[in-house]
């Protein structure tokens, strides 16, 4: 009896870990406008991921913290805001 028990509590669980739309796996990213990434502000549009690429680790070389996010508008490279004037000073001297 408690082997059966515990066996439809498992069906139970992995039908809901595994249903569409509700799994506990993370799905795929999904692209935003620049303004929607909460804490970070864009701060250059690159052409390229490669060229924000490299401004990324440009700017973590320089000790900032940065993402690249590739948004509906393209590529962009985000900081934090206290953040913000310091990046572009880095980037706008390339140091």
């Amino acid at each position: 009896m408690f082997a059966l028990a515990a066996m439809g509590i498992l069906v139970v669980i992995l039908r809901w870990s595994q249903s569409r739309g509700s799994s506990v796996v993370e799905g795929p990213a999904r692209r935003s406008v620049p303004t929607d990434y909460g804490l970070l502000v864009p701060i250059a549009a690159p052409e390229t991921y490669a060229e924000g690429e490299i401004m990324r680790r440009r700017l973590e070389s320089a000790s900032i913290r940065a993402n690249l996010a590739y948004t509906l508008h393209g590529p962009r490279v985000m900081v934090y805001r206290d953040d913000e004037t310091r990046a572009r000073a880095v980037l706008r001297t390339g140091h």
